[in-house]
């Protein structure tokens, strides 16, 4: 399908967002596989099996005549659903060549599952506490998995999230879910979205999007202090929590796709002359000095984007070159243009700014190929 050249341009009504992104599994088949495997819980000891449950215990959990379990195991199993296994993993990073389980840790760790996918700017701002979290808590029994569930075709690709990985400083185990099999059975709509897996194999607790990091690392402490009660082992759990860098608030655009996949996005956008291809997931140029006009709300920009080789693209700021408000994948040229430069498949800082204003960004892409997969921003 072969649409207008140069401008796509739209003025959006501004939106405060909460940091995450929606997928709507209406509109775009990003897998079918409902494969959904509980992990077995935590086999009791004897002395557990032993006690016995008051009355009170009794009340909580809704039975009159329970005996011969752990309360907190009764509990836990009226209270919260048992964690689901990874199911046909794409491949593993991180792990040595090794594949990763969940049930291989339930009596052994805590663990915290976190669905994420690499050009995600909500993701990319959680990771830095993850990896905080990891450092500060790998040696007391806690295990962070990411399960890297695609949004775009290019996050599929191995060597693309191993660089990515590499990239972002991660050091926890990563697994591929390629087909949404694991994503499925969790019954996830939302990148980021962490998950508390406890030592027998509960998830007690998770969280949508960005934020929350002081309430999420309070939850891993209490559930690392009651793993090391139910091993016996000797020590305290530190309770400071890793300092949480605020983001700043205000209206901003929600996110937009090139693709037309999700036509809703589709028919916000003008395009008045022959030089764009429209594919699914991404809008193609196929002429030099096409041109994107986009009018946004909010502090921040970023661009998703790839190439088959490097593809420069002028950026303005209504009408003019970047100025402080340039975001790092910008480059200053000699004769005072402002320029990014595409190929990876990845996300690009184009405007990171003081604050969430209204502007119109203009990008001319100087040769055919680009492929434009969506705007986000912050």
């Amino acid at each position: 399908m072969n649409l207008p050249k140069t401008i796509i341009s739209v003025l959006l009504i501004s939106a405060v967002l909460l940091g995450i992104v929606y997928l709507n599994s209406q509109k775009v088949d990003r897998g079918s596989t409902d494969e959904s495997i509980n992990v077995n819980p935590r086999l009791l000891s004897d002395s557990e099996k032993n006690q016995t449950i008051s009355l009170e215990d009794k009340a909580v959990v809704g039975a009159e005549s329970l005996n011969d379990e752990k309360t907190t195991s009764i509990q836990k199993s009226k209270k919260y659903t048992l964690a689901k296994e990874i199911t046909t993993p794409d491949g593993f990073i991180n792990t040595n060549g090794k594949p990763v389980t969940i049930g291989e840790f339930v009596g052994k760790k805590v663990m915290l599952i976190d669905f994420w996918t690499y050009s995600c700017i909500n993701c990319q701002r959680t990771t830095p506490y993850l990896n905080a979290w990891y450092e500060k808590y790998k040696d007391r029994g806690f295990v962070i998995i990411g399960l890297h569930t695609p949004e775009f075709g290019f996050e599929k690709v191995y060597q693309n999230v191993l660089e990515a990985t590499n990239r972002m400083g991660i050091k926890f185990p990563v697994v591929l879910d390629n087909d949404y099999s694991t994503w499925n059975a969790y019954q996830n709509r939302f990148w980021p979205r962490k998950y508390l897996i406890d030592i027998d194999g509960y998830v007690i607790y998770d969280h949508i999007g960005e934020g929350g990091y002081e309430e999420t690392e309070r939850k891993i402490q209490e559930a690392l202090a009651e793993r090391m009660a139910v091993l016996g082992e000797d020590g305290t759990i530190s309770q400071s929590v890793t300092k949480e860098t605020p983001i700043e608030g205000g209206p901003r655009s929600p996110e937009v796709y090139f693709g037309g996949a999700r036509s809703d996005q589709q028919a916000n956008f003008l395009f008045p002359s022959e030089s764009w291809n429209i594919t699914p997931e991404f809008a193609q140029n196929s002429s030099s000095n096409a041109s994107i006009i986009y009018t946004y709300t909010a502090k921040d920009v970023f661009f998703v984007a790839e190439a088959d080789t490097d593809t420069i693209v002028e950026v303005f700021l209504d009408g003019k070159p970047l100025d402080t408000e340039a975001g790092t994948d910008i480059l200053k040229t000699s004769d005072g243009k402002t320029i990014v430069t595409i190929k990876e498949a990845r996300l690009y800082k184009i405007i990171e700014g003081d604050k969430s204003e209204t502007h119109t960004l203009k990008f001319i892409i100087q040769k055919s190929g680009l492929k434009a997969f969506t705007f986000t921003f912050g």
